[in-house]
């Protein structure tokens, strides 16, 4: 009895398979792009949110402010630097933690409006990797740089750590909730401050899933809650890098007492106006 006849073999359409090869590629290759991007930016993540200006750049003898130098040591062994600015008869002894960019030298004029306007005696630091500071700036630094700084400016005024004013600006208000959430203070003075860094990643770098990757977080929005203490917060309502909504949720997040004082106009980088001034100085003398 013959065989049955084999069907005969289906010539492969490579046309389609090209096609489809061609296809998945082209779905790839964002996707590939979006990893590469996401893994140097954990990579670079500190050069995304510190920078720093080492010595010898800025002014370091600004004309008409008188300072001291200070020179500490954080407690993981890194040196650090700072300008103390007294005053003879202060209203409160104030540390002030600035911003992310820069030193401390680029902050003289802030210095003498505290000293001579608000009638402060004011500490201002070097985080690590800044100015004439040593080491290299990461979060948990940071934190260690603002207690070291915190401790030296107590020892100097003769007075208790808990009794001064924490004061920061932008990043540095990441410092000064941290401290004051921690060990809390006579009074916080916020400028300019943001939720979280990976909140703010979201506002600028809203096309990368970077939220649950970055290790540097500052989230100061989780921390204020457990600061028992006079608030006073200000935020520029024209902020284009923290979103003047972001201020504000901050500000929602805190206890009372708690003030909050709308720069109008203001964008991040704006120095505060002379009704800023005079409402932290009634912030300043309403101190218990």
């Amino acid at each position: 009895m013959p065989s049955p006849a084999l069907p005969p073999k289906a010539t492969p359409d490579w046309t389609s398979i090209r096609r489809r090869r061609r296809i998945v590629a082209i779905l790839l290759i964002p996707l590939i792009l979006c990893l590469v991007l996401v893994v140097l930016c954990m990579i670079f993540e500190e050069q995304f949110i510190f920078f720093p200006s080492r010595y010898p750049q800025g002014d370091w003898n600004p004309a008409g402010l008188k300072f001291e130098d200070a020179q500490f040591t954080a407690s993981d062994g890194t040196p650090l630097h700072g300008w103390y600015v007294p005053h003879e008869n202060p209203r409160a002894v104030v540390l002030f933690s600035h911003g992310n960019a820069g030193n401390l030298s680029d902050r003289a004029e802030m210095l003498r409006t505290l000293n001579g306007l608000a009638g402060v005696s004011v500490m201002i630091y070097d985080y690590r990797g800044y100015g004439k500071s040593g080491g290299r700036p990461t979060e948990q630094g940071l934190l260690r740089d603002g207690r070291a700084a915190r401790a030296w400016l107590a020892r100097r005024a003769g007075i208790a750590e808990p009794r001064i004013v924490l004061m920061g600006r932008s990043l540095g208000g990441g410092v000064a909730v941290d401290l004051a959430a921690a060990d809390g203070a006579r009074g916080l003075v916020l400028e300019s401050t943001f939720t979280s860094i990976p909140e703010m990643a979201a506002v600028h770098y809203s096309w990368l899933p970077m939220r649950s990757l970055i290790r540097n977080r500052f989230d100061s929005l989780a921390k204020i809650g457990r600061y028992h203490g006079p608030l006073l917060a200000s935020h520029g309502n024209s902020d284009r890098v923290v979103p003047y909504e972001m201020g504000k949720r901050l500000f929602a997040a805190a206890n009372e007492p708690k003030t909050f004082f709308t720069v109008e106009g203001g964008d991040h980088n704006d120095p505060q106006p002379p009704g800023y001034y005079r409402q932290l100085v009634e912030f300043l003398d309403a101190l218990p």
